[in-house]
């Protein structure tokens, strides 16, 4: 039973299922990288929705529909943000609204979780492909994110340099590792 893909913009009804999604990936696919103190800490804050990127409308559905299944469902999310915040939901740290200029900032690359179910049938490499075609399409040529460890070997496989480790301080004590990835435009041949 194949799926199929399709990806729309995200919208405010979207939201509840959104954080049901985020949870259940950061639960099953995060498990081996972080502790669950870790994940208990960071859902809401570190991990989870920012509905700014909803407003911008850069902020994206992974829908599925199996072959013989006419329901649609989430299967995906992630975005890109034409603001200075590299990764967290609305209640996270170091929150920058400040809007960036593509001649000189690089978009962030945000949010890309996929659903246990749909994990390694290409959906994650799918999500970062669109959300930078569409950062390219508003002038951005260089992409930045705070990646979870469980996404370093998908993005760096899609050109994307480790540049720093951050430790951010979660509520509950405890302290979770972000790792702050860049991609340039790959130089030309002269």
């Amino acid at each position: 039973m194949a799926a199929h893909f399709h990806l729309r913009p995200a919208t405010a009804d979207d939201i509840s299922a959104l954080h049901a999604l985020i949870e259940a990936s950061v639960r099953v696919l995060k498990a081996g990288d972080y502790t669950p103190a870790q994940m208990n800490g960071a859902l809401g804050t570190v991990l989870g929705v920012d509905t700014q990127r909803i407003h911008d409308g850069t902020y994206f559905v992974a829908e599925s529909r199996a072959d013989d299944d006419e329901l649609m469902r989430m299967a995906g999310c992630g975005g890109w943000s034409k603001r200075k915040t590299l990764f967290g939901a609305n209640a996270g740290p170091r929150r920058e609204p400040e809007l960036l200029d593509p001649k000189v900032d690089a978009a962030k690359v945000r949010a890309i979780f996929v659903h246990p179910a749909f994990a390694r049938q290409g959906l994650g490499s799918m999500i970062l492909a669109h959300v930078e075609a569409e950062a390219a399409a508003a002038g951005f040529t260089r992409y930045e994110m705070g990646s979870t460890l469980t996404g370093v070997p998908l993005y760096r496989l899609k050109g994307y340099v480790e540049v720093e480790e951050i430790h951010v301080p979660l509520k509950n004590g405890e302290v979770l590792p972000v790792i702050k990835m860049v991609k340039a435009p790959a130089a030309t041949a002269r």
